[in-house]
């Protein structure tokens, strides 16, 4: 099932995006390894596309890189979910090619470390008993979503940053459709007369950063995704916030624009 892509108002760079998506996480898997995609029990993508990732140690992947000499190369794939149930979930793909290498056991433990700081998992309890640490270190990373491709060198990643909006988009998204249709209902309005008239069509939040709100519509053979520009870009969350309730009453042309809370 295929998505069109209309014209849309300006989004945030390539580099940007891309380490939005390694902000967020989303599911991991290591490909081009000889074997199927492997997950990893826990994974983090840094500043720059080096990643760390904890492996069971029954898993063959381990053994490769054991027996490579110089590292051993391969890819890691992040998939970017939207934060509610779409016919397709994935939005952006992160692909971080590079080398494989196994840390000493003492750097292993501070990799470790560090990755619990900031995405605490009772699987890294795992090191040394059941589970082995895996550097990646970069050569290039790829990026595909709704925007375009690009190509980002490592350099590229560490010189942009996350959107400041990109880990807590998710809860406000899922509350907008859970709790506010008719808020949706408002934005449906500001979408292109091909969609807007369409009376097939189902209007679902996709993501928003600090350039715009992101929309799913999908119809029955095809999904397009639209894009709504703010007034302003905003900085902070009652910036959003103030932003997200602009862009509904601008959709109403007379009377009470339907309200959203922040609860």
């Amino acid at each position: 099932m295929g998505r069109s892509r209309l014209r849309r108002p300006p989004a945030p760079a390539d580099a940007e995006r891309a380490r939005s998506v390694a902000a967020r996480g989303g599911t991991a898997s290591l490909v081009g390894t000889g074997s199927a995609a492997v997950a990893p029990l826990v994974h983090q993508v840094r500043a720059d596309g080096s990643a760390v990732l904890l492996f069971a140690d029954d898993e063959p992947v381990l053994a490769d890189i054991r027996r490579a000499a110089g590292g051993f190369t391969a890819m890691l794939e992040l998939a970017d979910r939207a934060p509610v149930d779409l016919r397709e979930p994935v939005r952006a793909l992160l692909w971080v090619t590079g080398r494989l290498w196994l840390p000493e056991p003492v750097v292993a433990r501070r990799f470790a470390l560090q990755v619990a700081d900031v995405h605490p998992s009772p699987e890294l309890l795992r090191l040394g008993h059941g589970a082995t640490l895996v550097r990646l270190d970069p050569d290039f990373a790829v990026l595909s979503d709704a925007e375009g491709g690009a190509v980002l060198a490592p350099v590229d990643l560490a010189a942009a940053r996350p959107d400041p909006f990109c880990r807590g988009e998710g809860p406000l998204l899922a509350h907008m459709e859970q709790c506010h249709p008719e808020a949706l209902d408002a934005l449906a309005r500001l979408m292109p007369a091909a969609l807007r008239e369409r009376h097939d069509a189902r209007v679902r939040p996709l993501g928003l950063d600090r350039c715009g709100l992101r929309l799913r519509v999908e119809t029955p053979f095809r999904d397009h995704d639209v894009r709504l520009a703010w007034e302003e870009p905003p900085a902070t969350v009652p910036e959003l916030w103030a932003q997200l309730r602009r862009m509904i009453d601008s959709s109403v042309p007379e009377g009470p624009a339907p309200r959203l809370s922040s609860s």
